[in-house]
């Protein structure tokens, strides 16, 4: 075993996803722009490591400006790794969530989760549809399949989605088995997950194009004649709508 396996199994998922998927990604890409054209944002939202697509689509380089992701402490691991796991599976929380979001009419949401089961992705999914707003699903569909779900509603979060994109990630996400053992390493759905929600973006920021309409597009902030007050101005007909803006702070 070495890491060049794992690398190569990566770029098997990756090249599934472009082959099996790139219908769901362009239909995503095209309700993401939608919302932006509208004058919308797009909700992000997962728990455990999924939170990380979430947050992956924010404030980026390259990226749009209109991405509000729905954070909370018990699903990142600050509250600790087994409370998350627990958290997540705990019915009743997403209802707030999603109230305190400021979802509109105009908006869209994307809801990750790799297993597709919990109750936390599941409900916040049903609670961006009660508001009106489609909703993307980024999931493992062979993992989600076959496994029951952990909702009172009996349904997975694939079976609720608008556009459910298959991250086309094996039961346990792992890719590379360690020597003799039945021990498996090499997590993919974060690699899959963020190739797949900048690939919506890319779809949607094209289709805006196509639209004649300007995209909020993000430069990085990072570059050498990237000026702050640029970014500000990009970010700023968004202030009351993204919770984690904060448009006075001084960074030159």
């Amino acid at each position: 075993m070495d890491f060049l396996e794992y690398i190569n199994r990566l770029h098997g998922v990756l090249e599934r996803i472009a082959t099996e998927q790139a219908d769901n990604i362009r239909w995503a890409g095209t309700i993401v722009a939608n919302a932006l054209e509208a004058g919308g944002v797009v909700h992000t939202f997962g728990t455990g490591h999924s939170h990380i697509i979430a947050e992956e689509a924010f404030f980026r380089a390259g990226g749009i400006a209109a991405v509000n992701p729905i954070l909370d402490e018990r699903f990142i691991f600050l509250k600790g790794a087994l409370e998350s796991t627990r958290a997540e599976r705990q019915s009743g929380i997403s209802a707030k969530l999603a109230a305190d979001a400021n979802v509109s009419a105009n908006d869209a949401a994307i809801v990750i989760s790799n297993s597709g089961r919990n109750a936390v992705p599941i409900e916040m999914a049903l609670e961006m549809k009660k508001r009106g707003i489609p909703v993307i699903a980024i999931t493992s569909l062979e993992q989600s399949q076959g496994s029951p779900p952990r909702h009172g509603s009996g349904k997975r979060l694939f079976e609720i989605a608008d556009v459910a994109i298959d991250n086309c990630v094996p039961p346990g996400d792992a890719l590379v088995r360690i020597g003799g053992t039945g021990s498996m390493t090499g997590a993919s759905s974060t690699v899959a997950g963020s190739a797949i929600i900048h690939s919506v973006v890319i779809e949607a920021l094209s289709e805006l194009i196509r639209r004649g309409v300007s995209p909020p597009v993000l430069p990085s902030a990072n570059l050498e004649n990237t000026k702050a007050e640029t970014l500000r101005d990009i970010l700023r007909p968004y202030a009351d709508r993204i919770k984690y803006l904060d448009l006075d702070t001084e960074i030159d």
